[in-house]
């Protein structure tokens, strides 16, 4: 099941948020964090985001497997008066344990949907290029529109080159 988190609901999904995030760091997921990240690091840096939730600038879904959170996905919407015809796709993970399931490309049809519905027509995200989040994106109807070398690093500090996409609405 997929559920967007509203502000009274978020603060209760936290830890299975946090669980998630760490568990893709220690997979080597390029997600803007260092090892050594524990849960606790990660619960930390998901509250940092609850006051955009609040301000209704970032939307977050979970989605669930026998009541864990078993992914997520965040869509941030611009704020900027030229640019609130589009948005950005952050923070799409799956929980290894429950990958394989179609969850990522659920997550993702959900934020693209969610995205039109609000009156989005331009969608972007980013990745770590060659990742297998690349060929979701790719599959699913995005354009890469460029390759930056050495854009960030992976979790354990080794530059790896990022892929940019869009997908018009």
């Amino acid at each position: 099941m997929i559920e967007p988190l509203s502000p009274s609901s978020y603060g209760a999904r936290v830890q299975g948020l946090a669980e998630v995030l760490a568990d893709a760091v220690a997979g080597g997921a390029s997600v803007g964090f260092r090892l050594p990240f524990a849960v606790e690091d990660a619960a930390a840096w998901w509250r940092t985001r609850e006051p955009a939730v609040r301000e209704g600038t970032l939307r977050v879904w979970t989605a669930t497997v026998d009541g864990a959170v078993a992914g997520t996905v965040s869509l941030s919407l611009e704020t900027k008066p030229n640019g609130r015809h589009r948005a950005e796709v952050l923070k799409l993970m799956v929980h290894s344990r429950f990958r394989g399931r179609g969850l990522g490309r659920a997550l993702l049809e959900t934020a693209e949907a969610a995205a039109a519905s609000g009156g989005a027509t331009l969608l972007l995200l980013d990745t770590a290029a060659g990742s297998p989040a690349e060929r979701l994106y790719a599959s699913a109807g995005w354009t890469r529109y460029g390759v930056v070398p050495a854009y960030a690093t992976d979790p354990s500090g080794v530059l790896d080159d990022c892929s940019f996409f869009f997908k018009k609405l």
